[in-house]
């Protein structure tokens, strides 16, 4: 094998070895600072376009939340001035029942008022109130009761747990005259 002789000058040998540093010394201490700077720039720019996106998606739940959060009317329950009614319209009270239960989305099984408890001068009637349904939609028909002006009270009620629904009993209590 031959021998791959290269004469070089000395100084000219210096000089490559010099130069060459520098271009080393030039690509560590700036090229590859620069590059690690891009590379968190791109994440950054990826973590913002993420974020951009979640918000796109966000967006109109957003506005619906600020949206109910400006509608005083909806956060405000019933509060009718109370008052009574004749004893010969009392019907209306198991209309309005009737009436409240359906826009509640319940079904109502009976509505029986307790007769006895008219007797004499006793100015509350007793209707007992047997209904079927979401335990959601009860709650809606609690909010409809409210709004009812005439409504004494509610003495009790229970919740019966079936396999296809939920069974509310309810003893409510009405003002007459």
């Amino acid at each position: 094998m031959k021998k791959f002789n290269i004469n070089i000058h000395q100084n000219s040998f210096w000089y490559i070895v010099t130069y060459s540093g520098i271009i080393v010394l030039f690509v560590l201490v700036g090229i590859f600072p620069l590059y690690h700077y891009n590379s968190n720039l791109i994440e950054d720019n990826k973590k913002l376009k993420n974020q951009i996106e979640e918000q796109k998606k966000l967006g109109p739940a957003y506005l619906t939340l600020l949206k109910t959060m400006n509608n005083k009317d909806s956060h405000v329950l019933p509060n009718p001035e109370k008052t009574t009614i004749l004893r010969g319209e009392t019907g209306k009270f198991q209309d309005d029942v009737r009436m409240i239960a359906g826009k509640a989305g319940l079904t109502m099984v009976s509505l029986k008022p307790d007769l006895s408890t008219l007797a004499g001068s006793s100015t509350s009637l007793l209707h007992n109130i047997v209904l079927k349904g979401e335990f959601a939609n009860f709650r809606k028909m609690l909010i409809g009761l409210e709004a009812v002006p005439y409504l004494d009270r509610i003495e009790e009620i229970s919740i019966l747990q079936y396999p296809d629904s939920l069974e509310f009993r309810m003893k409510i209590w009405i003002a007459i005259k």
